[in-house]
C-alpha cells in the first residue's frame, strides 16, 4: 500500500511541474555593410540555449529566420529560415549578383535583421570574396540574451 501511495505522489509531483515559459519574437538588427561586385555576404546565427535571466533552457530547436534589406530598406528576396539546437550555427548568403537594381561593378549597402521565435540568438554579418573565399569584413550584430539586449554588445 505504502508503494502505491508513493507512487502516486511521484506522479503528481512530476505532472505538476511548471511549463518552460514562452517569449516573445526577438529581432537582432545588423549594421550596414557595403558590398562590392566581387563579394557575398553571409550571416551567421548561434543559440546559446539559454535565457540568461534565469538560466532557464529555451525549447530547441530556435528557430527564426534571415532577411537581407537593400539600401531602401526593402527585403530582398525570400527570409531564410532556420532551425538550430543549442550550440549549433546557422547561415545564410547573399551574393552580390542577386541584388536587383545594381549593375557592373558598383557598390552597394545592405543590412540584415534576424528574427527568432522565442529564443536566445547571437548573430553577425561578414563579407568575403566570391571567387576565394578569403574574408573582408566581420561585424557583430546585436547580440541578444533571452528577452533582453546584451548590454555587453559582444564587447
Amino acid at each position: 500500500m505504502r508503494f502505491l501511495i508513493a507512487i502516486s505522489l511521484y506522479t503528481c509531483a512530476a505532472l505538476a511541474q511548471p511549463a518552460l515559459p514562452t517569449f516573445p519574437p526577438i529581432s537582432v538588427n545588423i549594421p550596414v555593410v557595403g558590398l562590392a561586385s566581387s563579394e557575398t555576404a553571409q550571416v551567421n546565427v548561434a543559440s546559446p540555449g539559454f535565457t540568461g535571466v534565469t538560466n532557464a533552457p529555451f525549447p530547441t530547436p530556435c528557430t527564426g529566420t534571415i532577411t537581407f534589406y537593400n539600401a531602401s530598406g526593402a527585403a530582398m528576396g525570400s527570409p531564410t529560415s532556420f532551425s538550430i539546437d543549442l550550440a549549433q550555427v546557422s547561415s545564410a548568403t547573399l551574393p552580390y549578383s542577386d541584388i536587383t537594381g545594381t549593375t557592373g561593378n558598383a557598390r552597394t549597402t545592405i543590412r540584415a535583421r534576424v528574427t527568432a521565435n522565442g529564443c536566445s540568438v547571437t548573430a553577425n554579418i561578414e563579407t568575403f570574396d566570391t571567387a576565394t573565399g578569403v574574408t573582408h569584413v566581420h561585424v557583430e550584430g546585436n547580440t541578444t540574451v533571452g528577452i533582453f539586449p546584451n548590454p555587453f554588445n559582444g564587447r
